[in-house]
């Protein structure tokens, strides 16, 4: 009997791949895909030499998997005058991808795919609504500029999807209000987190902590807030050094791990606000080395416009670090008193108390507390579940088939 076969479609390449919670869900998506599944995945090639357009064998933890990049752009943490959806869009068109599972990751691509043959799903890692109106985030995405069009456009595409996950669970209701014909289709989803990537050091942080102050030319005493993502709009680093300045606590530096388009202005700002020997900025960074700078961090802070689940508040609570927030997407929803802080006003002051008192008092932050937030999320559970379910549905489909035959 042949595999079932599951393409992705998402604008990135796994193995030069851009920073984005969207990124790494997927290729945990791959890393726990069971054998009974043919994987195959359209993005985009970011560093390579292959074939535009052409299907490539290829491996990624362990697992075969086929891939198609339509066009080349390499970086793509800094954005284009051409919108990488827009040129992702652009290189569907002509084609017909079908298979019996498609992931879509952006609902923008879908403007071709509606007679593709296939159960199509859609992952929403944002409310768009929140994410379109967020205030202060006019320059976070084209769409801000002409709301309208979009909620048009996600119209006249929502009802093609067989399943609509959202991964914030206050959206859900709010897609089932807008969406009610299809409401049985829209379901929350859990974002996942690997603990064998991400787990605490326990007795070791101290020493690790102690190498990465000598590797920075720091004091030995030296501790570290830690942030990591895009340097985007949505994420509003300048708040998070607004905020770093606003602590003004001896002996903590600022990791800001990181690539994007606010870079140049967020490095202005730190020398504005006489904060270079005290903010490290590290690029992107791989993610064996994340895995380390979020083991050695005493507290890991976003100060995010919206948010859907972030995959980096997993990371640290996995890593037994606690979280300061603001007060947008999933977190607060599962967020403990003795996990992190959730910042209820989007103010420089109000940032810096949380991170102080995280500072202060990490007694009462202990790793066992970031653990037991992080375990629903847990990646083999939630992979196995959802695949087992494709699975169920695909041979029930198969069932029906042979039935209707004889």
């Amino acid at each position: 009997m042949r595999k079932p076969v599951v393409t992705i479609f998402y604008q990135f390449d796994p193995w030069y791949s851009t920073i984005g919670g969207i990124q790494t869900l997927i290729k945990t998506f791959i890393q726990y895909a069971p054998q009974e599944f043919k994987l195959r995945l359209v993005g985009i090639n970011g560093g390579s030499h292959l074939a535009i357009g052409k299907w490539h064998e290829a491996e990624l933890y362990g697992k075969a998997l086929l891939f198609m990049p339509l066009f080349s752009r390499p970086n793509d943490n800094i954005r284009h005058v051409v919108p990488t959806t827009l040129k992702y869009t652009l290189g569907l068109v002509g084609r017909n991808l079908s298979s019996d599972f498609m992931h879509f990751h952006r609902i923008e691509p879908t403007l071709v795919t509606r007679h593709w043959s296939g159960e199509k799903m859609l992952f929403v890692h944002n409310d768009m609504r929140q994410q379109i109106q967020a205030s202060g985030s006019a320059k976070a995405m084209l769409w801000n500029q002409v709301p309208q069009i979009y909620f048009a456009l996600e119209r006249s595409l929502i009802e093609q999807f067989s399943q609509i996950f959202v991964c914030h669970s206050e959206s859900v209701q709010l897609y089932r209000n807008r969406y009610p014909r299809i409401a049985p289709r829209i379901s929350y989803i859990k974002n996942t987190v690997d603990s064998d990537r991400f787990y605490p050091l326990y007795a070791q942080q101290e020493q690790h902590r102690l190498l990465l102050s000598r590797q920075l030319n720091l004091p030995d005493h030296t501790r570290f807030i830690l942030f990591a993502g895009r340097l985007h709009p949505q994420k509003d680093p300048l708040l998070l050094v607004q905020s770093f300045a606003a602590l003004n606590e001896p002996g903590v530096h600022l990791l800001i791990a990181g690539d994007g388009e606010l870079q140049q202005v967020l490095q202005q700002q730190v020398r504005t606000l006489g904060l270079t020997p005290h903010v490290s900025f590290l690029g992107a960074v791989q993610q064996p080395q994340l895995v380390k700078l979020y083991q050695v961090a005493s507290v890991f802070v976003l100060t995010s416009l919206y948010e859907g689940l972030p995959l980096a508040v997993l990371e640290a609570l996995a890593s037994g670090i606690p979280v300061v927030t603001t007060n947008c997407g999933e977190t607060p929803n599962f967020l403990t008193s003795d996990s992190g802080v959730v910042c209820l006003e989007r103010q420089p002051q109000a940032i810096a108390a949380a991170l102080r008192q995280v500072l202060q008092f990490p007694e009462r932050y202990p790793v066992s507390a970031c653990l037991q937030a992080m375990r629903p999320y847990e990646a083999k559970m939630l992979m196995h579940e959802l695949y087992d379910e494709m699975l169920d549905r695909w041979q029930s489909r198969l069932a029906a088939i042979s039935k209707s035959i004889f």
